[in-house]
This record gives structure tokens, C-alpha cells and sequence, in this order.
């Protein structure tokens, strides 16, 4: 069975001795939970696996209970102890506060209990872990899987990536578009949003929320100002509330709104957002035209080969010190920007192999003098090395136009 490079990491981590809950947060379908079987069987203690993940939710009675068996486990394995892995935690309320309390007794009575949490909602997760477990966890990002690993798991092309996208369950289904289309949208995108988003948090416009899911996905790769999304969404609300819905749709893991590249923080969060789907499949799935035909449009394409790339990005630096951004002054554009701490990397996507000039990129030099600049497909890095590299290796590399 095939596992995913954060395993190892996540081993080691337990495999130490007792001193951190590990918190593994990520979208649905992406592995969370193959991990932790994948862990359980090959951790050298005894392991108690329990999900929250249920039609009706639970109580915190619940979680003691399946702590107690865990306590039960450890005491019986003495000094090498056990491991309890709680998960889709996050669906019970006020689960932060008995597990800081159940936590702390283990520490005052030396008990050798592990414990790993996990959860398809970043933004609760979060939630409960800075409000009551402050200084008790290590929080470890399960992203969408890359084309690194679709490629090893599965020997995807990088075509088959740029548009299938990356669930790891779906890719069986591949070869039955409209079958592997039905998954993505009742099984991952629906249960989503009907299940990680409403069901969990106050949302006073469901529709509105659905509806701006749809436009962000059909408008991956643009920059909105929240005048213009409310226009296409044909609602009275304010942007307030948009901001907010984006909020929960990137704790979700299905799209995120960028903001502009500036200096001072302030200035940034006052832009327009650039909406990027955090998943390709999430856009190709709700659409009509198909993987042949995909490839073959040019427009398409290019547009799908941008979204890939910006995800990338996205994904593989959460829970890290780089930020991404876009810029645009004008007519201006660049698609991507990287930044970690003083060091500044604009990236540029293009599709096609055509030598084509970069106004973007030269504007932003001269109103920021960045320490490299990236052009990616065309004459730059090829799109599939790029994507199989982590942003840090290109922001600490020569390689630069």
C-alpha cells in the first residue's frame, strides 16, 4: 500500500516519547484517515482508533469514554504504551475542553497515552486548539496530494493530473469520467459543504455559500472585487460576508481567495481576492467538457495548467513560513507571488511552449526589485518538474530568470 512522504514525519513524531497531542487537519479525501490506519498498524504499541464521523453527533461522554479505553490499553502495555487516534474530533462540541482536562490527568498521573487527532475542518480544529490546548499540540497540514504522488501511486501523467486532480479515491474511476465526476460532487464536494461547513458552523445564507463555491470554481485564476462577485451572485449581501464564506470554503480545503502582494500587510488585506480552487478536480468534475477535450482547447487548458500550479503552491506551503500571493497594478499581472520572510519570488504560468514576453513580471521588478523571478511551462521550468518540487526548493535555488 502505497504511503504519502508526511508519513514518515508523523512516525517519528510518535514515536518519541510522550509529549504533544499530534493534530492532523486536512480536506475530506485525502488520506487523513489511511494514515492513521497505515500508523496504527505499523506503530510498535497497541492502538485504539475511534471516528466522530457519524450521522447523529456525539457528545463529549464519548471521548472519555474511548480515552478510557486508550488509558486501559496504556496501563496494560506499561512503559511502552498506547496510542489513541480520535477522528473528525472536531464534530463534537466543546471536544478542545475535555481533552485538555483528560490530557492533563495523563501528565499528573504518568500515564504513557499518545494521542492523535484528526479533522476535515482546518478553521475548527484550530478553534478548539488555540482556545483551550495551548502549548499540548503539534499540528501537522494534510494537503491534496501532489503529482509527485499521484504519479507514484498511481503512474498518472501529468495531463491526467492537471485535470483529474488528485484524489487519491477517486483515481480508479478515471477511465469512467462521468462515474468519477459523480464522486467528486455527491461524495467529496456536497459532504463538504453539507457536512464540514453547515452542519458545523452558523450560516446565515446556505445558498449564498453554495453559489459562491460555484462561482470561485468557475472563475479559478481571476481576481474579483466583492462588488463584482455579489453582481454574479445576484445577492444584496455585503462583502463582509463574502470574506467570511471564503474563510470556510478554504477551512474545507475546496477554494481560497488570494491576496494581493504589498509590503504592509494592511494594504494587502484590503484587495480583491484572486479565487483559486484548491483542487483542479473541483472545477473539471462540475463542468462539461472532458479530458480529451480539455487537452485539446487551448484556452482551457492554460487555464487548467494555471489553477495546478497555484494549488500547488497553496497546498504545499500550509503550516509553513511562505506566503502566496498575486500582484496586479493596471493592466500588470503576475499570477503568483512567493515570499518568505525578506526573500520576494514572482511566478509566472504559461502553457503554451511559444516565447512570449513577461510584462508582468518586469513591472513588478521595478516596484519591487524580487530576489529571483520564475517563469514556469513555456520556455522557464517545465510544468511537470515544477510541480514536483516544493515552492521552498525554487525559492532557495539558482534556477531564476
Amino acid at each position: 500500500m502505497y504511503t504519502r512522504p508526511i508519513y514518515t514525519k508523523i512516525k517519528k513524531r510518535l514515536l518519541e516519547p510522550r509529549g504533544f497531542i499530534q493534530v492532523l487537519a486536512g480536506p475530506r479525501q485525502v488520506g487523513k484517515t489511511t494514515l492513521a490506519h497505515q500508523l496504527k498498524d505499523a506503530l510498535p504499541f497497541v492502538a485504539q482508533y475511534a471516528s466522530a464521523d457519524e450521522p447523529t453527533l456525539r457528545d463529549t461522554t464519548w471521548i472519555e469514554q474511548q480515552w478510557e479505553i486508550g488509558r486501559l490499553r496504556a496501563q496494560h502495555a506499561s512503559a511502552v504504551g498506547a496510542l489513541l487516534i480520535l477522528d473528525e474530533v472536531q464534530k463534537i462540541p466543546h471536544w478542545s475542553d475535555i481533552v485538555k482536562s483528560l490530557w492533563d490527568q495523563d501528565a499528573a498521573l504518568g500515564i504513557p497515552l499518545r494521542v492523535m487527532i484528526l479533522g476535515s475542518s482546518n478553521l475548527l480544529i484550530q478553534k478548539g486548539l488555540t482556545e483551550s490546548l495551548a502549548g499540548r499540540f503539534e499540528l501537522i497540514p494534510i494537503s491534496h496530494w501532489s503529482f509527485g504522488e499521484c504519479q507514484d501511486a498511481f503512474g498518472w501523467t501529468l495531463d491526467q493530473y492537471v485535470y483529474f486532480g488528485g484524489y487519491p479515491g477517486a483515481a480508479s474511476l478515471i477511465d469512467d469520467e462521468e462515474r468519477w465526476s459523480q464522486y467528486i460532487v455527491n461524495s467529496l464536494i456536497e459532504t463538504s459543504i453539507s457536512r464540514d461547513i453547515m452542519l458545523m458552523t452558523r450560516v446565515h445564507k446556505p445558498a449564498l455559500l453554495r453559489r459562491l463555491f460555484e462561482l470561485g470554481c468557475r472563475y479559478s485564476g481571476q481576481i474579483l472585487s466583492y462588488q463584482k462577485m455579489l453582481g454574479q451572485l445576484q445577492d444584496t449581501g455585503n462583502a463582509t460576508t463574502l470574506a467570511h464564506y471564503l474563510d470556510l470554503l478554504e477551512g474545507a480545503g475546496l477554494i481560497v481567495g488570494l491576496q494581493k502582494f504589498a509590503m504592509e500587510p494592511v494594504r494587502q488585506k484590503a484587495s480583491s481576492p484572486k479565487l483559486q480552487a484548491l483542487n483542479t478536480a473541483l472545477i473539471t468534475a462540475q463542468g462539461a467538457i472532458s479530458f480529451k477535450e480539455a487537452v485539446a482547447d487551448r484556452e482551457t487548458w492554460g487555464r487548467l495548467v494555471e489553477c495546478a500550479v497555484g494549488a500547488h503552491l497553496i497546498n504545499t506551503t500550509k503550516g509553513t513560513k511562505i506566503e502566496i500571493s498575486y500582484w496586479r497594478e493596471g493592466n500588470k499581472e503576475v499570477d503568483f507571488v512567493m515570499r518568505k520572510g525578506e526573500i520576494v519570488v514572482p511566478v509566472e504560468v504559461k502553457s503554451s511552449q511559444k516565447r512570449t514576453s513577461l510584462p508582468g513580471i518586469e513591472a513588478f521588478s521595478k516596484n519591487f526589485s524580487p530576489n529571483k523571478k520564475i517563469l514556469v511551462g513555456g520556455q522557464g521550468i517545465p510544468i511537470e518538474e515544477f510541480l514536483q518540487r516544493s515552492p521552498d526548493y525554487w525559492i532557495q535555488s539558482e534556477f531564476g530568470l
